[in-house]
């Protein structure tokens, strides 16, 4: 019988000893106490400084934490992981998206004892990581290149969308500044409608990304903008001047199905890489035509610093494993529900979209990998907006609902060319809103009054540059493993997701055929209205 987490013996621990002590924790006297604090409970890691100190947790929480990470298997599960095993136990896969970056000599996780005890596979993986690489940024610096192509269309949904674009937000500074990127998702046609009015088919190229090339919403935008490319000039015949061949992309593992839509142009990618996860893969072809091979690399090697540190740094040491456990910590005992994500860069505008993704839909479950009901809370809802505008929209939720919710801020030392007057004031205003929810507000009346002792992390890059944005994506993706590991659940696949696609291609059916049979009356007279609205 599997032992679940809340049977474990250092989470009963936990749970006496918030009732004891942190219940009844006050921020301001915690550091009024103890003037290390913050040097205790921060930490720098590869291109990110995390000060953690304002935080509702003691050194001694931080001990019980590690100690739940070592009854929970963890670091035998993160082996698991770094040796390929078949960890994703549902689809029968391996999680090797941290292949992606490990450069061919196997960079800084050389010297693991489990990347030396590599079966001839892993080393024939890796191999195969970067003859793909090698080919898919050689096309990205040849598109890039091409003056003719004015605008780059993305069609994807999830990780093949929410990644990408991110990344080509973030890194706008690196952008070829002769070319536009677009990146369509949703299904309503005014998405793609109001792209497709603003380009030309003889100057854009679309990729298609879909790992099967099977994706609903993802085809039927594929086939709109086929649609489209063929009634304004395009032609399907390869040797045609305006050809779907040298106009569209596919990102998939099915050439079969994509040469049938009319590319031979594919970029592949792997069974073991998940849609979430998959940036670094063929699906980050817009970014490496948006910043060029060399940035791209540059990403990749920010994201390996921050694999080594998780692969390789002890517990107490480690960031994703610090911040993994902080948030079970949040969830599981002190009971707060939700986090929000203030990214103090305009840069990052898009961040807490991708985060939303990377950690509901991987943690957003309440079965374990074995199969057993988890009578625990997981995956808390991740929300937010950039600063400074959310301090004028729900900032004040923060500081005087009755809620307590947990703040991240994001922010930068640098801000590159626009450092000035304006870079200063977003990052103290960032400082200042991290103290303000420490601090509270006294006197001057009732509805003055602000309680403080609200918890916030901050964390510090150097820059917003390629190396450090990939050490903070790979970041959140080993912080979500971490609380996966502990509450055993499978991050890494999406049944729910799956259920929703389901009945629709079921509810198309029904409304071709007019049976509604089987299905209940509530989604019966919904289906009849629509039917009614076509006629």
């Amino acid at each position: 019988m599997t032992t679940l987490c809340h049977e474990l013996p250092a989470w009963q621990q936990l749970k006496k000893h918030y009732q004891e002590r942190i219940q009844s924790l006050d921020l301001r006297q915690a550091f009024a106490q103890d003037t290390q604090r913050i040097n205790q409970l921060s930490i720098q890691a590869p291109h990110i400084f995390a000060d953690l100190s304002k935080n509702r947790w003691t050194q001694e929480t931080e001990a019980l934490l590690q100690q739940l990470a070592t009854e929970s298997s963890m670091t035998q599960k993160r082996d698991a992981m770094l040796s390929g095993e078949r960890i994703n136990n549902t689809e029968n896969r391996s999680v090797m998206h941290w292949l992606l970056r490990m450069p061919a000599d196997q960079g800084a996780l050389a010297r693991s004892p489990v990347v030396r005890a590599w079966s001839p596979d892993m080393h024939q993986a890796l191999q195969d990581v970067h003859e793909s690489l090698d080919q898919m940024l050689a096309l990205a610096d040849q598109i890039r290149s091409n003056p003719e192509i004015t605008d780059i269309v993305n069609i994807g949904i999830g990780g093949s969308h929410l990644g990408p674009e991110v990344v080509v937000n973030a890194l706008e500074d690196w952008v070829d500044g002769d070319k536009r990127f677009h990146f369509v998702s949703n299904v309503d046609g005014h998405e793609l409608g109001h792209v497709l009015r603003r380009i030309k088919p003889e100057s854009t190229l679309f990729l298609i990304a879909s790992k099967s090339f099977t994706t609903a919403e993802t085809m039927l935008n594929a086939r709109s903008a086929r649609q489209w490319f063929l009634e304004n000039g395009g032609n399907e015949a390869p040797e045609a001047d305006c050809s779907i061949d040298q106009h569209f992309v596919a990102l998939t593992t099915n050439k079969n199905a994509a040469a049938e839509f009319g590319i031979q142009r594919t970029l592949g990618f792997w069974d073991w890489v998940g849609g979430r996860f998959s940036l670094w893969s063929a699906i980050g072809l817009p970014i490496a035509i948006a910043i060029g091979s060399e940035q791209f690399r540059a990403m990749l090697d920010g994201a390996h610093a921050m694999d080594a540190h998780f692969f390789e740094a002890p517990l107490a040491e480690n960031l994703p494993v610090r911040l993994g456990l902080l948030d079970v910590w949040y969830r599981d005992f002190c009971g707060l529900s939700s986090r929000c994500i203030a990214p103090y860069s305009h840069g990052l505008r898009r961040l807490t979209a991708y985060l939303q993704q990377l950690e509901m839909e991987s943690n957003g479950k309440s079965v374990t990998r074995d199969g057993h009901a988890l009578n625990v809370p997981t995956a808390p809802v991740v929300w937010g907006e950039p600063g400074t505008n959310g301090q004028h929209a729900f900032f004040q939720m923060l500081h005087q609902g009755p809620d307590v919710i947990p703040v991240e801020f994001i922010a930068l030392r640098d801000g590159g060319k626009y450092l000035g007057e304006h870079h200063q004031s977003l990052v103290i205003n960032a400082i200042a809103q991290a103290q303000a929810l420490m601090v509270g507000r006294d006197g001057d009346g009732a509805e003055k009054f602000c309680a403080g002792n609200r918890p916030s992390s901050f964390l510090l890059l150097q820059r917003l540059d390629p190396a450090s944005l990939g050490a903070l994506i790979a970041l959140y993706e080993h912080r979500i493993f971490v609380s996966g590991a502990i509450w055993n659940i499978n991050s890494f696949d999406q049944w729910g997701v799956e259920l929703g696609k389901k009945l629709a291609t079921q509810l198309h059916s029904h409304l071709e055929r007019d049976d509604w049979s089987g299905v209940d009356p509530s989604t019966q007279g919904l289906m009849k209205r629509l039917a009614q609205a076509k006629h």
